[in-house]
């Protein structure tokens, strides 16, 4: 028998939301009374801000997206006809897709949800068919593909037509707000998602990085580098490793603390990280006509882990699709009229393809 006290240790503990928001609209969010708290409501009968915010995101960058993108086309290694043949094409992408014409890839995915809904918010329930319902006016209102594929009997399948249905996980927390992240997962990178169940030999300096660039390396160009690449290291089960990463990929884990502790909490490595990432850029491995840009960014999590364990997994999103942070009802930063529109995900590009 153990005489430790317990002491509870928040799984991801993660510092200062650094976002910045934008109002989509002021409606349908109110504040009650009630037993004397304050709670914030928010009806299912909304016309969907959430298809409002998945449209930004689909063709809006976030502020670093632009320059980010084009790192892999301005080396000075490629020939001076490469680069703007290649740069040409992808500012072309990016003007359409500011004005709202075109998304920069075909694919524009899985709509993927993840809501952390407050206990003390009141939505009068509902909350998985208004969020289909706002993934839904997004489809089909604009130039965005259908990729769902509804199964008839084991073998036949039909097209769903509206891209539905979403991948909704909503999870109860505490605190007063209703907090949303909507990520379109294409099925390039999802293709490229991967679960390694290793063990404790694995933990070596060496050992490790060595692994890690060799499952970079069979990443391949087929999901259009160069890539934002996630690894997570451990998990108390090969589930939560694969949750993990894939949240990781989209960037949500980045206010990670730097280093763990005896209770278990997550934490990136960045030394590892920054050594992975000059490890890429040696692969030979990059957009289109090869070359150093295999990478955009790496973030390698780190988990506690069971005994007999250690599961290690890869996501590698493509670099030209942004995910969507989302909050109600606190106040959002109000959009300037005139202003690029940007995505609420600001700073950063946060891959979702």
């Amino acid at each position: 028998m153990s005489n430790k006290p317990f002491i509870y240790q928040a799984p991801f503990p993660m510092g200062k939301d650094n976002t910045e928001y934008y109002l989509l609209t002021s409606d349908y969010v109110s504040v009650a009374d009630f037993d004397g708290e304050t709670i914030p409501e928010s009806g299912t009968r909304s016309p969907d801000p959430t298809g409002a915010a998945s449209l930004s995101r689909r063709f809006f960058h976030a502020p670093s997206g632009t320059p980010e993108t084009g790192c892999g086309y301005s080396s000075r290694s490629r020939s001076q006809r490469k680069r703007q043949v290649r740069g040409a094409a992808i500012l072309k992408k990016l003007r359409n897709r500011r004005q709202g014409v075109l998304p920069t890839c075909q694919d524009t995915g899985t709509a993927i949800i993840v809501g952390k809904k407050g206990q003390r918010v009141w939505t009068g329930g509902g909350d998985e068919e208004a969020l289909s319902k706002g993934v839904y006016n997004t489809y089909i209102e604009d130039n965005l593909r259908y990729s769902q594929n509804a199964a008839l009997d084991m073998y036949k399948e039909v097209n769903t037509g509206t891209n539905l249905p979403a991948q909704i996980d909503l999870y109860a927390v505490d605190g007063d707000e209703y907090k949303f992240l909507c990520v379109a997962k294409g099925g390039g990178s999802a293709n490229k998602t991967y679960l390694y169940q290793e063990t404790k030999a694995l933990l070596t300096p060496g050992k490790l990085k060595n692994f890690l660039v060799e499952k970079m390396r069979t990443l391949g160009t087929a999901a259009c580098p160069p890539y934002h690449i996630a690894f997570v290291i451990g998990g108390t089960s090969a589930e939560t490793n694969l949750k993990t990463v894939k949240l990781a990929s989209a960037h949500y884990y980045d206010e990670l603390p730097t280093e763990g502790n005896e209770h278990g909490q997550a934490f990136r490595d960045v030394q590892l990280e920054q050594e992975l990432l000059e490890e890429a850029q040696k692969l030979g491995l990059g957009a289109q006509f090869g070359g150093k840009y295999f990478a955009h960014d790496i973030r390698v999590i780190r988990l506690p882990r069971h005994g007999a364990s250690c599961p290690v997994g890869m996501a590698s999103p493509a670099p030209l699709t942004v995910t969507l942070k989302r909050k109600q009802p606190r106040r959002y930063l109000d959009r300037k009229t005139g202003t690029q529109p940007r995505p609420v995900h600001s700073g950063r590009t946060a891959p979702g393809r």
